[in-house]
């Protein structure tokens, strides 16, 4: 070790070893094979998220097996049957009754005779509005199927035909005055089928599409609100019943048919099967997933989210009245969706003006 201050110093070079390139660096043998028999996480499948449990409309199901199936030939001849074996029995001794009440009373005899023949013409008055009554909606079936020929074939005199049927029908509605004499001043300038009807269809049943809207929300309102604060098991399916057979009769008479007890309750067995028929009666997926977030609304409450899939349900079955009690088939009108309905109808619920 010197202290000279003279020395000239040079840079220091300090050797380090080269690692050798990746190339030629390789695991052990059986470190290799060890790696490839361990799981790579990389290949574990898609996990997939757990599915809600999506509420059931057992109430709007039950209502459907009740009014849509039909009964058995056996059962209709049991029924009918009955019926008339006690209709006469009672009339017998109805009868037998007032024969021994006119030999020891002559004046109650003859009060019961007069109260009979009352019940009698009651009961032939109804009958008369029942026949008269499905007659009627015969009749909107049968304009119905004219205008779906007439459209098929664009036959201008077919369509002609069913413009003066529609006339004809609804010549006694006073809040169609209008609307009746905007379509007889402006058919002659139609001169095609497709026209002539979208013509009538826009100026008579446009208004009557709006009343049969707020009839199906009102009553996919008053199923939700059943099926949610009804703790009854039959107690909800007797309230959807009727409030279903109520909507159903609606649309018959908005659309100008007239449906009595027994008419009402046939009419409410051919929606059912245009239901079937049309496949729109499936509780499934996608009527769940139209009322937005069945699932949700089950885990809050899993019977107000079962009201809101049998308001659904319920809704579906006014569309397919619509279809059925209406004249003419959906051509320039949009035909209505469960999804609005529901909508609607819940913010109807929730006490929200009709405006808002």
């Amino acid at each position: 070790m010197t202290d000279d201050p003279n020395r000239r110093r040079g840079p220091v070079l300090i050797e380090i070893d080269t690692p050798e390139p990746q190339e030629r660096r390789q695991p052990p043998q059986h470190q290799t094979r060890e790696a490839e028999d361990q799981p790579n996480p990389a290949d574990a499948p898609v996990i997939d998220e757990a599915s809600p449990v999506l509420p059931r409309p057992r109430t709007m199901e039950m209502v459907t097996r009740l009014v849509g199936r039909p009964p058995s030939a056996l059962t209709r001849l049991f029924i009918n049957s009955g019926v008339a074996l006690l209709t006469f029995l009672l009339s017998i001794a109805a009868l037998d009754y007032i024969n021994r009440l006119l030999d020891s009373y002559p004046v109650l005899g003859w009060i019961a005779v007069t109260l009979f023949a009352l019940f009698t013409l009651a009961a032939l008055g109804m009958a008369w509005r029942e026949y008269r009554a499905w007659a009627r909606f015969a009749k909107i079936d049968a304009i119905q199927r004219q205008a779906g020929a007439a459209l098929e074939s664009s036959d201008l005199d077919k369509a002609r035909q069913v413009t003066d049927q529609l006339l004809s029908l609804y010549h006694r509605r006073p809040e169609l005055d209008w609307n009746r004499k905007r379509l007889s001043d402006n058919r002659g300038d139609a001169f095609d089928a497709q026209t002539l009807l979208t013509m009538a269809e826009t100026e008579l049943m446009a208004q009557l599409d709006q009343e049969a809207r707020r009839e199906i929300e009102a009553a996919s309102r008053t199923v939700a609100a059943a099926t949610a604060l009804i703790p009854l098991a039959l107690a909800d399916v007797a309230a959807a019943l009727a409030a279903n057979l109520r909507m159903i009769r609606r649309m018959a008479e908005i659309y100008g048919g007239r449906a009595g007890a027994v008419g009402g309750w046939r009419l409410a067995r051919t929606v059912m099967t245009h239901l079937v028929a049309t496949g729109a009666v499936a509780a499934g997926d996608d009527l769940i997933h139209t009322v937005a977030g069945g699932g949700v609304l089950a885990k809050v409450s899993r019977r107000f989210g079962e009201g809101v899939v049998n308001g659904a349900l319920t809704a579906r079955v006014g569309v397919a009245a619509m279809e059925v009690c209406r004249p003419l088939p959906f051509i320039a009108q949009p035909r209505p969706k469960v999804g609005n309905l529901v909508t609607r109808g819940l913010r109807g619920l929730f006490g929200e003006s009709e405006k808002e």
